[in-house]
């Protein structure tokens, strides 16, 4: 058990038996009354953001996640499988529970996966990643205005803004948590 004076980001709790995770909270001591934790839960299951308030000292059973590094195999359809670098142990993570991750998920990524009782229950992609250009217009000459930016369609099948220089077949460097692009590999 833990109380809400122990509250940390990224940790997992219990409220009402569903399991979340803690994406930001924050302690108010108002002039007047009690103490309380306004928080940001992410469901899990459904991948939703709450907002939820808990009074000062209230107590939470806390869930045991083990975050193991796994390389990216395939997509069979209906599952995205992944295998354990340790143990070589394959595991399969239903399509429907990933969401943007599968915009830059690559062959052989490796990337961390969140497990709870036995069973994935989130992917962590890494911040950034190296995708390479498959199609994008190419850029006129003189049209040079700066910040320009231009649609460009990755090995992924991800659709990312890039500058005007480049071109098919570049690498680039994309941030995973907004779909931004970076610089040229």
């Amino acid at each position: 058990m833990i109380s809400t004076n122990e509250f940390k980001n990224g940790m997992t709790i219990y409220v009402d038996s569903v399991l979340y995770q803690i994406v930001d909270f924050q302690h108010v001591k108002p002039g007047k009354g009690s103490a309380f934790v306004r928080t940001k839960l992410k469901n899990f299951k459904s991948g939703a953001v709450v907002d939820r308030t808990f009074r000062a000292g209230e107590k939470f059973d806390q869930a045991v996640v083990n975050r193991r590094s796994m390389q990216y195999l395939y997509n069979d359809g209906s599952e995205y499988m992944f295998m354990d670098t340790e143990s070589y142990e394959q595991i399969g993570v239903p399509a429907a529970f990933l969401s943007n991750e599968t915009n830059f998920l690559k062959e052989n990524m490796n990337v961390l996966i969140a497990m709870h009782e036995g069973q994935a229950i989130a992917i962590e992609m890494p911040i950034t990643v190296e995708l390479e250009v498959t199609e994008t217009d190419p850029g006129l000459k003189g049209d040079t205005a700066s910040g320009a930016t231009k649609p460009a369609t990755l090995e992924t099948g991800a659709l990312v803004q890039v500058p005007l220089f480049i071109k098919i077949g570049d690498v680039v460097k994309v941030d995973t948590r907004t779909g931004d692009y970076i610089t040229r590999a």
